[in-house]
């Protein structure tokens, strides 16, 4: 059986290092990729560590689903992709192609999808997927994407989650031009929501806890910036907003935001607290507002995005880090020390 070279954890509480892990041989329907770039989620330090209770964590655990890589080999009934060609591999690499949600495009919503990593592994190649902090992935041909070739590579790994998750609402909230559009947490999902909604021509407004962010804000986008510690800054902004993208994952009050809703405004939630958020039934009767949640989207909407992405040369704000760094880079993103995601280069994995 091929192996490749990857960085697993073997345990919650020991750092990931240095291993070899089985891949498959392409079939017929597969493209096998050298990986070039793999972002680094906050999900992958979760999932490591094994603080999703809901998702129990099997290891070893080779994490990664922010990946583009150049393809090696296909499969003889693969029509899309032959060797050469630039790619990328998000956070779904299976799913049953025909329930409800498949036919509809929504295989994130599958019961039986495969997500990149810590996913059952129906080709008994290993006991669970594992992601792309490795030299080389195998993946259906259907959840493989295709990267425009005007973009730098580094940047557009993180496009494979952060992009899509913040891409997906703003999208499908409407056509948002000259909208009034609040984008709350400026972080790794949160920048990537100030770019989307700038480049559909809404007024975007950051609500962000930290001043010294506002710089930050207007450089990548935002019209305004609203400090949310300032309770006379929050006043002048109640009931004036069409859309919210609340991409923060910290406890914080959700009503607070609500109240900057106007009527059939919609606070659409991407940041998951792992605690529950008490709302106000009369936050949200009182303005017939809409609170809703958002998971990355389909293959063809993240087809889209990266689409968009080539159009308007959006990627995301990377730090480019070695491999060997990706522990030090674990306890940065813990203290939110990133502006605003670490991008792997795989080629250091050749360094050991």
């Amino acid at each position: 059986m091929p192996t490749a070279k990857a960085y697993a954890a073997s345990s919650a509480t020991s750092p990931l290092a240095s291993t070899s892990i089985p891949r498959r041989a392409p079939t017929d329907r597969d493209v096998e990729l050298e990986i070039l770039y793999c972002g680094v989620c906050h999900s992958d330090l979760h999932q490591v560590r094994n603080e999703w209770k809901a998702l129990p964590t099997v290891y070893p655990c080779v994490p990664g689903h922010e990946i583009v890589g150049r393809v090696t080999q296909v499969g003889s009934a693969v029509t899309k992709y032959q060797e050469g060609d630039i790619v990328g591999v998000g956070c779904l690499v299976d799913s049953d192609h025909t329930c409800p949600s498949c036919e509809a495009d929504l295989e994130q919503f599958c019961p039986r999808a495969a997500f990149t990593y810590n996913s059952r592994d129906k080709h008994g190649t290993a006991p669970v997927t594992y992601g792309g902090y490795s030299s080389s992935i195998v993946v259906d041909e259907r959840f493989v994407l295709k990267v425009p070739t005007n973009l730098e590579l580094a940047g557009v790994a993180p496009l494979l989650c952060a992009g899509i998750t913040s891409y997906s609402p703003i999208r499908r909230w409407g056509d948002i031009k000259g909208k009034k559009v609040g984008i709350l947490g400026l972080g790794g999902l949160g920048h990537m929501g100030v770019k989307f909604a700038h480049a559909f021509g809404a007024h975007t407004v950051v609500l962000t806890s930290s001043a010294n962010k506002k710089e930050d804000a207007l450089r990548l986008g935002a019209d305004e910036v609203v400090v949310t510690r300032d309770p006379g800054e929050m006043r002048k902004h109640a009931s004036s907003f069409d859309f919210i993208l609340d991409t923060v994952s910290a406890d914080h009050d959700i009503n607070t935001y609500l109240n900057l809703l106007k009527i059939d405004g919609t606070l659409t939630l991407v940041g998951a607290p792992d605690k529950p958020m008490p709302v106000a039934a009369f936050g949200l009767i009182f303005g017939r507002k809409r609170l809703a949640g958002s998971l990355i989207g389909g293959i063809a909407e993240t087809q889209e995005m990266l689409d968009f992405c080539g159009e308007h040369n959006i990627t995301s704000d990377v730090e480019v880090i070695a491999i060997q760094q990706i522990n030090e880079a674990y306890d940065r993103l813990v203290k939110s020390d990133v502006k605003y995601r670490f991008s792997i280069d795989m080629a250091s994995l050749k360094n050991g």
